[in-house]
């Protein structure tokens, strides 16, 4: 058995190299939603649905979904998924590792000639990253009904809004409320993905069960003081908001660390106006990404940080704009499925490892209509979004089978009908 997981493996494996070799650049493999190079990437994937005999459909957003169909015509639809799109310059795994392991077990399944008592749906989902139009779950968002058609207006770098991008790769928006599967259609959901984070690799340990996903607040910042010569203007009379950006920026990462229990807090993003070696910095623009498990702990790290933020520019006598640009509550994962795929891990010879995932997933819209869980699995040192990523053939194998497993047990006990 441990050897027909392995073949599994490698061809899944093969088939992520194979997707990793198109890009929109040389270094690293960078696939923004809408590009040529996502559309070539997506017809790829196509190519293996239409070879192993899977029916499938590109729906308005430009999701990439398979069905296989149950004999009860009533049966609700059980959804597997992760996304293809990435960051620039990113690795290989985050996202298609989900979309490939799906479609293995889908070509598996149909290999057993297996009766399923539920319909099940492989998406592919379009854009997960939000890169090109800075909106996070565009595909899940359609599948769930929760998409915004306000945002069709919503420009990317060019100048060439999201509509337009979708008229390009063949999408189409008058299609988007139609591509939605009804809340009482679902029977959950199941996403695979790298952990993004190094607790498997120094435990080395193959898989984990994820019991929840970290809220985010993303806040854009801007500082706005008076520029000056810097040879001229008294320290005391100045108004820095370089000086101001760094001291919010040092107590968002002190407050982080003393309140702790899964609360991060990063300023990964920092934008001097003309920035000149002998000037006084007059407007500086920073970020804030605030995650937390933990609803209340979230809300309350926003609020002292935004009233710290007021407070600098008040003593500094330099003003703030303040711009929530994101906001997403924490998920918890189905207890029902998080007990079959604690099952599925042990079944298959593993230690059960719970974790939080600190990375946003498309499970977080998907929660809010269905049962959902997640399976990480272990990645070189945690690294992610970076050409590093890798995992390893014998932890894609153990991964495969604890998924044949958790979907095997589905179709016995489906706890959530």
């Amino acid at each position: 058995m441990q050897q027909e997981y392995t073949a599994r493996a490698e061809r899944i494996m093969q088939r992520i190299n194979e997707l990793a070799a198109i890009s929109e650049d040389a270094d690293g493999v960078t696939r923004t939603f809408g590009t040529p190079a996502f559309v070539e990437g997506r017809d790829l994937v196509q190519g293996w649905l239409e070879a192993a005999g899977i029916h499938h459909r590109i729906d308005g957003i430009g999701n990439l979904r398979a069905r296989l169909e149950s004999p009860n015509p009533d049966a609700k639809t059980f959804v597997l998924a992760s996304h293809i799109d990435t960051v620039v310059n990113a690795g290989k795994f985050d996202g298609p590792l989900g979309v490939l392991m799906g479609l293995d077990l889908l070509e598996n399944l149909l290999a057993q000639k297996a009766e399923l008592p539920f319909h099940i749906e492989l998406i592919a989902f379009s854009d997960e990253e939000g890169v090109r139009f800075h909106t996070t779950y565009l595909g899940s968002k359609v599948v769930t009904g929760a998409f915004d058609p306000a945002l069709l207006g919503r420009c990317d770098a060019a100048g060439i809004s999201l509509d337009q991008a979708l008229v390009a790769m063949g999408g189409d928006a008058s299609q988007l409320s139609l591509d939605a599967i009804p809340a009482a259609e679902w029977l959950g959901y199941f996403e695979m993905h790298i952990e993004q984070g190094p607790v498997l690799w120094e435990r080395n340990v193959p898989v984990a069960l994820v019991t929840a996903i970290a809220g985010q607040q993303r806040v854009e910042l801007t500082f706005r003081g008076m520029a000056g010569h810097a040879g001229t203007v008294p320290m005391n009379m100045r108004q820095d908001a370089l000086c101001a950006a760094a001291e919010f920026v040092l107590t968002a990462e002190q407050f982080a660390q003393v309140h702790g229990r899964g609360l991060v807090a990063t300023v990964g993003k920092l934008a001097i106006g003309h920035a000149a070696s002998n000037v006084i910095p007059g407007e500086v623009t920073c970020s804030l990404d605030l995650r937390s498990p933990d609803e209340q702990q979230l809300a309350q790290a926003y609020d002292y940080l935004r009233g710290h933020a007021e407070a600098v520019a008040g003593h500094r006598n330099v003003d703030l704009d303040w711009n929530l640009v994101q906001k997403t509550a924490p998920v918890t994962c189905d207890a029902g499925l998080n007990t079959l795929l604690t099952q599925a891990i042990a079944a298959s010879g593993y230690e059960t490892i719970a974790l939080v995932s600190g990375a946003g997933h498309d499970a977080v819209p998907v929660s809010f209509v269905a049962p959902a869980t997640m399976m990480f699995i272990r990645c070189y040192k945690g690294i992610s979004h970076n050409p590093l990523e890798n995992v390893e053939l014998a932890d894609l194998a153990a991964a495969v089978a604890v998924a044949d497993q958790f979907i095997a047990l589905l179709r016995t006990q489906n706890p959530t009908r």
